[in-house]
């Protein structure tokens, strides 16, 4: 453990110096310029900092305010010298971040009794903190056992739908990224980004409980039929809402709501405006533009140009125009997804 000692006067300094030689196991770290004693810690950590006050060109609470503004340096103990009956200077002090004082003229016996009471304290501290951390890293260590459980489970789900409807893995893919483009324009952090790109491909999961004549049915659908078809925004809730994972929990509401619009004439609610969750507005532009652009065995592909003119045209009907506004502005790098996931050959 390393010592800092600032005094600008050379015998000051070989004095501490001598007595830092009683504590064992420490190393005494010399300076007469407080500057360069501050350089010195941009990349060196002391343990324990001595301090004189007087010092011609920066004196010790100008030096303390400095090095207490370095990042971690906050729990380092700070000893300043000072004459006894400087009790403005001790006040001034010890609101700069001083943590003890010793007086002139220096007391031999005293200075190593408190040096060695403010090194216990900063050992109990480094060891407080290395147990902080260790803490830290096996709780994300369990977070990440769970977050790849659910992404396990999300896979498996979205796998479920594949082999019903087989054009779906590619979609989910470009769905996942595009919903995360949005989100990205719309000023979301980059948490809730992740949590959109990773909810978003259980959008249609509801399609498992949906009939295979019904579900791959290649020409138009019945009245019946589709109303049979909204029922996988029911069922994939259902599924997805027991979870109580923020992911899970994401997923169910964008499954609920990526149909409702924004006039109120989606389903399965009929929600309107900011009523319909911002997942779920997100996820629409995405579908939408998607299954526009994508081919099927019961319609063709739009072109790009078509599927924008209709976006930009429901803006404000069936889209939350910021949800279209966002999509745009990161349009360059939609087509780029777009090109890295075709339906006849998806990346892993």
């Amino acid at each position: 453990m390393r010592i800092l000692l600032i005094d600008d006067t050379e015998l000051n300094v070989s004095l501490l110096q001598h007595l830092i030689k009683k504590i064992p196991e420490y190393e005494a770290i010399a300076f007469t310029n407080p500057g360069e004693a501050l350089d010195w810690c941009i990349d060196n950590e002391p343990d324990m900092v001595v301090v004189d006050y007087i010092m011609p060109e920066m004196n010790g609470i100008q030096f303390t305010q400095q090095f207490r503004g370095f990042v971690d340096y906050a729990d380092i103990p700070v000893l300043m010298i000072v004459q006894a009956s400087e009790t403005t200077v001790r006040q001034n002090a010890l609101a700069a971040g001083v943590t003890d004082f010793l007086n002139k003229p220096l007391d031999n016996s005293e200075f190593v009794v408190r040096a060695r009471n403010m090194l216990t304290l900063r050992q109990s501290q480094k060891r407080l903190n290395d147990h902080h951390t260790w803490l830290n890293e096996e709780i994300n260590k369990a977070t990440a056992k769970i977050s790849a459980q659910e992404q396990e489970t999300i896979f498996l789900l979205t796998q479920a739908i594949e082999y019903r409807e087989p054009h779906t893995h590619a979609h989910i893919q470009r769905i996942a990224n595009y919903a995360k483009l949005i989100a990205s324009g719309l000023g979301l952090t980059l948490q809730e980004q992740d949590l959109i790109f990773k909810a978003a491909p259980m959008h249609d999961v509801g399609k498992i409980g949906i009939i295979n004549s019904v579900l791959l049915k290649l020409g138009k659908l019945i009245t019946q039929e589709f109303n049979l078809v909204k029922q996988h925004t029911i069922i994939g809730h259902k599924l997805l809402s027991n979870g109580n994972s923020p992911l899970l929990q994401l997923a169910a509401e964008i499954a609920y709501t990526h149909h409702e619009k924004f006039d109120g004439s989606g389903y399965p609610r009929g929600l309107s405006g900011e009523n319909i969750p911002l997942s779920g507005r997100i996820v629409a532009v995405a579908d939408v533009f998607d299954v526009l652009t994508s081919a099927r065995p019961h319609k063709h592909a739009w072109s790009v140009n078509e599927a924008c003119v209709y976006l930009k045209k429901n803006a404000g009907s069936h889209f939350d125009p910021a949800c279209v506004d966002a999509f745009f502005r990161h349009f360059n790098d939609i087509l780029a997804i777009k090109k890295r996931y075709p339906d006849d050959h998806v990346n892993g």
